[in-house]
């Protein structure tokens, strides 16, 4: 196979699905427009779910990309071979297009010819859907790779846990996959598969065929547009190609990791401890980078996007502290991923200075709840009895004041004194639980349902939007983020404080004026450029040349926007607004309805 750098297979990538008709799109943010289903973008699907259901794509139907991801999930796993908060994903779709077939041989081209990845097919294995009460066994997508030339005994049928990609949200496009894998040769016996986890096969590429609708009742419906969803891990694929054990040792982290060596004098590889905090510390830095360099960019906060920020730089400044990294170093790992990464994400380059800014900030209040930490300590201490620290409290230190187990530990053996360990993971696992039903209730539902309450809320955003412009005299005022349900909007936007109640009321009319008038809204399909010219309101970075849908209400709005509209305005309801409050510094955010 070919030692690729990630640079050169972002190329081959675009070059190949060009090749086949395919239209090049740009990386969406990292920040969901309008979805409260989930905190970030955690796949390439995630910003196209309204096309897999049916909208027509200014592109085509054949689509193309590299797409920035976080998943949050795994945070206190980063540090191992393998976890990553953020990273990038090879991404091609067709919209109602081609099926299996076309697909698996697509894939098997680029996974095999020596004109792009040039991989042993000797070495390839591949899965497939096993079958239950939901769907049938995936006999098609067998049939085709055997057509390719992978024999039988390396095809494995796998159930559902392993080969079917759900929805984005609770409800939505979903369907079986395959799976590609390197085969190592180190089966661990004679029933080893991709589903055994002995690390023999790893996995390369997956192609998910969303052939069906799951609803609120948990059914799978089909769906009348059938549709290819395929995910390629830049970070895992490199790692392969270049031979590597971890994702840290390929091209992507080199420069990250080199910084750290100049900030701290170590080498990375000299000890299982300090390989451990340069991989949490360059993985959290590149995520933080992204998140807060992002078209959508976030500042740290207590909530939402806002608290996983502070949370990832937070354990950064720890893992640094466990280095000897002087405070205020991190600042310069930042500028290593900004150097490695500024010409194919050209936002973070845009935004370096802000980036720097904000990442010293965060170092800065956290040394100080360090320090309010360390008095919390050793008050605890003080009124210690037999000379254990409880599980209870060692949480506390944990959770109150950014305290990881380890700290705690090794304050403690320098008086003398243990740590319950097996009550303190008692502690954390019930707040993982808890934190993580949290977050489903909180997210549940919303636009990737696709409903008519939904829909008209998110087309009264558009004449917020606008209504604030207006009455806040001001055409910097953008939006930052937006979280809708069926039964309210929420809005984020620039802007430097509170609105006075006369502005929220002159708010309110404008936008119900809009609603009264009752007019069309329209969509026209034009390039950003056009759309530029034609004072569209919308994200402009980055992505000139790319085909948008601009919706326009009459005098009203005219917005670039790929999610659900209502027909008219007139169906809206009456328009108010319940809260408007601070997100984060510079930004405000406003709680709507519609009556």
């Amino acid at each position: 196979m070919k030692n690729l750098t990630s640079k050169q297979l972002r190329q081959l990538w675009f070059e190949f699905f060009k090749s086949k008709g395919h239209a090049v799109i740009g990386s969406a943010s990292l920040i969901p427009e309008n979805d409260p289903t989930v905190l970030f973008t955690t796949a390439g699907m995630h910003p196209l779910v309204p096309y897999l259901m049916g909208e027509k794509h200014p592109a085509g139907k054949r689509l193309a990309n590299v797409q920035k991801c976080v998943r949050t999930g795994d945070i206190d796993d980063v540090g191992d071979a393998s976890h990553c908060t953020f990273f990038e994903m090879l991404g091609n779709w067709s919209l109602g297009d081609y099926f299996k077939d076309e697909m698996i041989r697509y894939s098997y081209e680029f996974l095999t010819d020596n004109k792009y990845l040039g991989i042993d097919p000797a070495s390839l294995a591949v899965s497939v859907f096993a079958g239950d009460k939901d769907a049938p066994r995936d006999e098609q997508s067998a049939a085709v790779w055997r057509e390719c030339g992978i024999p039988a005994n390396r095809i494995f049928y796998l159930p559902k846990e392993h080969n079917w990609w759900g929805p984005a949200g609770v409800t939505g496009p979903c369907g079986p996959d395959t799976e590609m894998f390197i085969d190592r040769g180190r089966p661990c016996g004679p029933d080893c598969s991709p589903a055994c986890g002995c690390g023999n096969y790893l996995e390369i590429w997956n192609d998910v065929f969303m052939q069906y609708n799951k609803t609120r009742e948990g059914a799978y419906e089909p769906l009348a547009q059938k549709n290819v969803d395929t995910g390629m891990g830049l970070e895992r694929t490199i790692s392969i190609l270049q031979g590597k054990k971890s994702v840290y040792e390929t091209d992507v982290f080199a420069p990250v990791l080199a910084a750290i060596e100049d900030a701290c004098g170590k080498k990375y590889g000299e000890n299982d401890d300090t390989t451990r905090s340069m991989r949490i510390i360059a993985d959290h830095i590149r995520t933080a980078v992204f998140m807060i360099g992002d078209e959508r960019g976030i500042v740290c906060s207590n909530v939402d996007q806002g608290y996983i920020l502070r949370r990832i730089l937070r354990r950064a400044a720890r893992y640094a502290k466990r280095l000897e990294i002087a405070s205020g170093a991190l600042a310069a790992v930042a500028a290593a991923v900004v150097k490695e990464y500024g010409d194919v994400y050209p936002e973070i380059a845009a935004a370096a200075g802000h980036i720097y800014g904000e990442i010293a900030s965060e170092e800065e209040r956290f040394q100080k709840t360090l320090a309010n930490g360390l008095r919390e300590f050793d008050k605890l201490c003080g009124y210690l009895v037999g000379g254990v620290i409880s599980g209870k409290a060692a949480f506390r230190l944990y959770d109150t004041f950014g305290f990881p187990l380890e700290m705690t530990k090794e304050l403690a053996a320098e008086r003398g004194l243990t740590v319950n360990e097996n009550a303190f993971n008692e502690a954390f696992g019930e707040h993982q639980k808890k934190s993580q039903a949290g977050a489903e209730q909180r997210f549940k539902g919303g636009l990737a349902d696709n409903t008519e309450a939904t829909a008209r809320l998110h087309t009264a955003t558009h004449l917020m939007h606008r209504a604030l412009k207006t009455v806040l005299n001001d055409e910097n005022v953008n939006q930052k983020g937006s979280n809708i349900t069926a039964e309210r909007l929420r809005f984020d936007f620039t802007f430097g404080r509170s609105l006075t109640d006369k502005e929220i009321a002159e708010v309110e009319r404008l936008v119900n004026k809009a609603i009264a008038a009752d007019v069309e809204i329209t969509c026209r399909e034009m390039t950003l450029d056009e759309a530029k010219a034609e004072s569209a309101v919308g994200l402009f970075e980055s992505k000139y040349g790319q085909k948008v849908k601009v919706y326009t209400m009459g005098e009203f709005s005219k917005e670039i926007c790929g999610g659900p509209h209502a027909p008219r305005t007139g169906v809206l309801g009456k328009f108010k607004i319940v809260k408007e409050q601070s997100s984060s510094a510079g930004v405000r955010r406003i709680k709507a309805i519609l009556e």
